[in-house]
C-alpha cells in the first residue's frame, strides 16, 4: 500500500507561497485600475528613456573597450614582431603582379607630373630587375675564411703512434699535414716599477733626478691601459664596473669599487675639454642628424630610479658623433639651448619639440622616411590595400638611393637622380595622401600615417634638394643603439653627474667606430697625451680626436 504520509510543515510553507502570490498579484491590479493612464504612459516613457539611456552608455563602454582592444592587440603584435619577426623595414610585395601603374591614383596630375612619375616608376623597376639579377649572378658558395696570418702561431708535432727516429723515417719533414685551431688566453695583471735614477753632472756637479712619468691621473696606480679597459669593458662590451670587478679577483687582483668609481670620473673629466671642441667644431657643419633615447637615472630626491634622455647629434659627413645629456630633460628647451646659433640642415624624427628650430632663421628641417614607412608597416593589417600602395611608392624612393650608393655617384650626380626620378614620385604620393585621407576612419592606423606623412612632407621631400643629404635617420639610430644595449646591462645611472660622464665616453666611442679607429688604442694614445695640452695653450685639443690622428697616420 503506498505511503500517504503527509509533512505538515511543508504543506504549510505550500500554502503560505501561493497565498503570498495571490496577494501580491491582486494589489498590482488594484493599482493598476486606480492609476491614471496618463500617469501610466508617463512612467512607461520614463522607463523607456532610462532604458536608451543605458544602452548608450553601454555602446559607448563597448566602444572604448573596443578601441582599448585593438590598441592592445596592435601592442602585442608589435612586440610579437621584435622578440621573434624580422626587423627589417623594407618593404618586398611577393605578387609582381599586384600593383599597376594605373592603380596608384590621387588627385588628378598635370599630364606632364602624370607622364614624369610613370617613366621614373618604369625606370626604377628596370634598373632594380638589373641590380637583382647582377646579385644573384655575383653570389657563390660560402667558404670558410683561413685564421688571419698576422696573428701569432704556436707549433707542436703529432707523430704516429709508436714512431722513433731510430726505426721511422719522416715522409714529410719538409712539408707535413697540418690543421689549426684558435687558442685564447685569459688576461693578467702585472706590475710596472720604474726606477728613477740619480746622477751627478761632471761639469757642474749638479745632481739631477729622472723625472717622474706623467700619469693619467695623478697620485693613481691606474695605468693608461688598465682605465682604457675598464671604459671598453664597459662601454664597448656593456659589462658594469662590478662585474669588472669580480673578473679582477678571479685573477688575483681585488680593486675596491669606489675606486673604479672614481677613475671613471676622472677619465670623463679628462675627456671634458674635448668633449666641448667636438661639438664645438660640430656645430660648424651645415648638415647634422638629431635623436634621443631614454637612459634611466637614479634620483636621491625621489628616491627612486626615473627615466632620463639622453641626446645624440651626428655629422653624416665626418661621422663624428656627440652625446649630450641636460638633466634628462627632453623639453623643447634642450632643443633650443643644444642648436642655439646652428645654422644649417637638420635631420629628425617626427618628435614635436625640434618644430621649434623651424622658424628659426639658417635652419632647414628634415624628416625621416623611415619613420613614415614604420607607420603604413603598422597599418597593415587595419587596411592592407592602402598600406600596401604607400609602402610600394616608398621603396621606389629607396631603390633610387640603391642606386645611387651602388654607382658611388657624386653628391651633384644624387642630386640630380633624384630630381629626375624620385620626384616625380614624391609629387604623385603627396597628391595620394590628400586623396585617401578623406575616405579612411579617423584615427584609424591607416588614417594616422597618412596624417603623419602628409603633415610632414614639405620636410621629407626636401632631401631631394641636396646629394648630402640622406633620405631617413637610420644612421643615427644605429649609432644610438649601443645606449639601448648598454641600459639593459648596467641598467641605470646613478646620478645626473653619471650621466653626463656616460655621454662624454659615448661620444669618442662612437668617434672611433665612425672613423674605422681601435677604441681601446685610442683611449690609450689619449690618457697618454692629454697632459701635453695642459699649459700649450696654442696646440688644439681637436688634434687629439680620432679622425684627426687616423688622418696624420698615427691609427
Amino acid at each position: 500500500m503506498p505511503d500517504r504520509t503527509i509533512d505538515k510543515d511543508e504543506l504549510i510553507r505550500q500554502l503560505m507561497a501561493d497565498r503570498d502570490r495571490l496577494f501580491r498579484e491582486n494589489s498590482r491590479l488594484r493599482v493598476a485600475i486606480n492609476t491614471d493612464p496618463e500617469s501610466v504612459k508617463q512612467d512607461h516613457k520614463e522607463q523607456l528613456e532610462a532604458k536608451d539611456i543605458i544602452i548608450n552608455k553601454t555602446e559607448e563602454l563597448l566602444e572604448k573597450k573596443d578601441t582599448r582592444i585593438a590598441q592592445l592587440e596592435k601592442q602585442v603584435a608589435y612586440l610579437k614582431r621584435q622578440l621573434y619577426g624580422g626587423k627589417a623595414e623594407r618593404y618586398i610585395n611577393l605578387d609582381p603582379n599586384a600593383r599597376q601603374l594605373e592603380l596608384f591614383e590621387g588627385l588628378p596630375l598635370l599630364p606632364g607630373e602624370k607622364e614624369a612619375a610613370i617613366k621614373a616608376e618604369e625606370e626604377i623597376k628596370v634598373a632594380k630587375e638589373r641590380r637583382i639579377k647582377r646579385m644573384e649572378k655575383e653570389k657563390g658558395a660560402p667558404v670558410r675564411k683561413s685564421l688571419p696570418e698576422d696573428i701569432e702561431r704556436k707549433f707542436e708535432h703529432v707523430y704516429p703512434e709508436g714512431y722513433n727516429r731510430e726505426e721511422w723515417d719522416l715522409l714529410d719533414e719538409e712539408n707535413p699535414l697540418y690543421t689549426e685551431v684558435l687558442m685564447k688566453e685569459p688576461t693578467k695583471f702585472y706590475v710596472l716599477r720604474t726606477y728613477r735614477h740619480k746622477a751627478i753632472r761632471k761639469s757642474d756637479r749638479t745632481i739631477v733626478t729622472a723625472d717622474c712619468p706623467v700619469k693619467p691621473i695623478a697620485k693613481s696606480y691606474a695605468s693608461a691601459s688598465l682605465l682604457a679597459d675598464l671604459m671598453v669593458d664597459k662601454y664597448v662590451d656593456h659589462i658594469p664596473f662590478y662585474r669588472q670587478q669580480k673578473q679582477f679577483e678571479r685573477l688575483g687582483m681585488k680593486i675596491p669599487l669606489p675606486t673604479i668609481l672614481g677613475w671613471f670620473q676622472d677619465v670623463s673629466d679628462l675627456l671634458m675639454p674635448l668633449h666641448f671642441r667636438l661639438w664645438e667644431l660640430m656645430k660648424g657643419m651645415d648638415y647634422l642628424q638629431c635623436d634621443e633615447t631614454t637612459l634611466p637615472v637614479v634620483r636621491n630626491d625621489k628616491h627612486k630610479t626615473v627615466k632620463g634622455y639622453i641626446w645624440l647629434v651626428r655629422d653624416p659627413m665626418s661621422g663624428r658623433q656627440y652625446f649630450y645629456w641636460d638633466n634628462g630633460s627632453r623639453c623643447g628647451e634642450v632643443v633650443l639651448k643644444l642648436f642655439h646659433g646652428y645654422q644649417g640642415a637638420l635631420q629628425t624624427d617626427g618628435y614635436e619639440r625640434y618644430e621649434l628650430l623651424d622658424e628659426k632663421k639658417g635652419v632647414i628641417l628634415l624628416s625621416c622616411w623611415a619613420h613614415a614607412r614604420r607607420k603604413f608597416s603598422e597599418a597593415l593589417n587595419n587596411d592592407k590595400e592602402r598600406a600596401e600602395r604607400a609602402l610600394e611608392q616608398i621603396q621606389l624612393l629607396y631603390e633610387v638611393e640603391r642606386q645611387i650608393k651602388e654607382q658611388e655617384l657624386s653628391f651633384e650626380d644624387a642630386a640630380a637622380l633624384r630630381k629626375r626620378l624620385a620626384y616625380p614620385i614624391m609629387v604623385r604620393f603627396e597628391k595620394w595622401l590628400v586623396a585617401e585621407h578623406a575616405k579612411v576612419i579617423k584615427g584609424s592606423p591607416i588614417e594616422k600615417a597618412i596624417l603623419y606623412t602628409y603633415k610632414r612632407f614639405n620636410k621629407l621631400s626636401r632631401y631631394h634638394l641636396d646629394g648630402r643629404y640622406n633620405i631617413d635617420n637610420n644612421g643615427i639610430e644605429n649609432a644610438i643603439r649601443p645606449i639601448a644595449i648598454g641600459r639593459k646591462n648596467y641598467l641605470f645611472c646613478q646620478n645626473d653627474d653619471t650621466a653626463e660622464s656616460t655621454a662624454i665616453i659615448y661620444s669618442f666611442m662612437a668617434c672611433c667606430k665612425a672613423s674605422g679607429v681601435d677604441f681601446r688604442s685610442w683611449m690609450i694614445y689619449f690618457l697618454e697625451h692629454v697632459h701635453d695640452y695642459d699649459t700649450d695653450y696654442t696646440m688644439d685639443i681637436a688634434e687629439l680626436l680620432p679622425d684627426r690622428l687616423r688622418s696624420a697616420g698615427i691609427f
